[in-house]
């Protein structure tokens, strides 16, 4: 191990295949209950399957391994309103996403707070978290955060959407 304020290359840097990267380091967490309550009527729901996720993690930067975790959910069904629903892993995640709330909180810091760029956050998210997260991701967890808003120039003029056109006499539009 290196002294600390000493330069260590990145293990990472000049591999252009991604099977040469390093593997992740699984963990596995379980969100598996055999009755939940509905979040529509209240309900008691019975457990009638599981579902698997894999989620990114941040990862272990002393190691150089990103981290995924294998999240197992529980599907209940509720016997009133015949509704299906997934167990809660809110905490963790939101819903649909591949990513971790530490890893969203992580990238919008680093834009909001920071200043980086959406490029930049997303190497420095690789470099420093081995978690790689598209900057297209990051610019729409920013832009949810609503910290930074698409529809103002730097000059504070508005910018023209689809619905402010107006129609003029023969095919021409107008702004």
């Amino acid at each position: 191990m290196s002294p600390p304020g000493d330069y260590v290359a990145d293990v990472s840097e000049g591999i252009t295949c991604p099977e040469d990267l390093p593997a992740p380091r699984l963990e596995r967490h379980s969100r598996n209950y055999p009755r939940r309550r509905c979040a529509c009527c209240g309900h008691s729901a019975r457990r009638y399957g599981v579902a698997h996720r894999r989620l990114h993690d941040l990862g272990d930067s002393r190691h150089g391994h990103p981290i995924d975790i294998i999240l197992l959910q529980s599907k209940h069904r509720c016997p009133t309103c015949r509704r299906c629903f997934l167990a809660d892993v809110s905490d963790l995640t939101l819903p649909k996403s591949r990513y971790t709330l530490r890893v969203q909180r992580t990238a919008v810091r680093l834009v909001i707070e920071d200043g980086l760029p959406y490029r930049a956050a997303s190497w420095h998210l690789w470099r420093d978290h081995r978690v790689f997260v598209p900057w297209p991701t990051i610019q729409n967890w920013v832009e949810a955060a609503g910290k930074k808003k698409p529809g103002r120039h730097r000059h504070g003029i508005p910018r023209p959407r689809a619905g402010d056109l107006q129609r003029l006499s023969g095919y021409r539009r107008a702004v």
